[in-house]
């Protein structure tokens, strides 16, 4: 799969270097830009999977940018707004954006929305590949070495959940709410259970699901 290129266009020096800084942790490479000409600039020279992009910023703000954009370039774009006014985001998904977050904004809930954006838009990511271990999302398989390996519906959830939000510590309590629906009446052996049968079907691969103690799991496919 190839690396995620995110554009950050932010007047904000702080708020560029905070979405850089959780971007990367998702390993997408991260370009920034100052204000909407420096952007503008970045776009017609290079192909990005996705655009962070503020509003108001001086020379020319988010909107006019994507007014101005080429017509051969198209980019996903989420906008970032000090302002939550109904017109800002009637006017932003007017021309084509795909989300709108307000600031001051949660850095989790943007990277998830840009998940949620990436997977509408970017066709490789259907797919997760780690060494042998490759995850097709779309048909909902899972190969170990070119061979099929046999899950149910759940331990797919399980994983899919896992690897959509790698490196983040969930509680045994997200994942029941998440996967299994808020009037379930289980308990925590029922995630206990069903993650000690997806290790033991993912085999050599089993570690990149890893216990937080006092919390519950996480994936991390760079400590395994």
């Amino acid at each position: 799969m190839s690396q995620i290129k995110v554009l950050i266009v932010d007047d904000e020096a702080d708020i560029r270097n905070v979405i850089r800084e959780y971007a990367e942790n998702e390993q997408y490479k991260v370009t920034e830009a100052s204000n909407g000409e420096e952007a503008l600039e970045h776009l017609e020279q290079e192909h990005f999977d996705l655009m962070i992009l503020d509003i108001m910023m001086p020379k020319l703000d988010g909107i006019s940018l994507l007014e101005q954009l080429p017509t051969n370039v198209k980019v996903p774009t989420i906008i970032l707004s000090a302002r939550d006014d109904e017109v800002d985001k009637l006017t932003g998904f007017d021309k084509g954006i795909d989300d709108y977050v307000c600031k001051p904004f949660s850095p989790r809930e943007l990277v998830a929305r840009m998940k949620a954006v990436l997977q509408r838009t970017h066709p490789t990511l259907s797919c997760y590949q780690y060494q042998d271990l490759v995850v097709n999302f779309t048909e909902h398989t899972i190969k170990i070495d070119g061979q099929l390996i046999s899950v149910t519906p759940k331990e797919f959830e399980l994983l899919t959940y896992f690897i959509h939000n790698k490196k983040v510590a969930i509680s045994r309590e997200t994942l029941l709410n998440k996967l299994w629906g808020y009037d379930f009446y289980g308990d925590d052996r029922t995630i206990d259970t069903h993650i000690k049968m997806l290790r033991n079907n993912l085999g050599k691969y089993r570690d990149l699901i890893v216990t937080v103690r006092g919390v519950g799991y996480k994936f991390d496919d760079e400590k395994a």
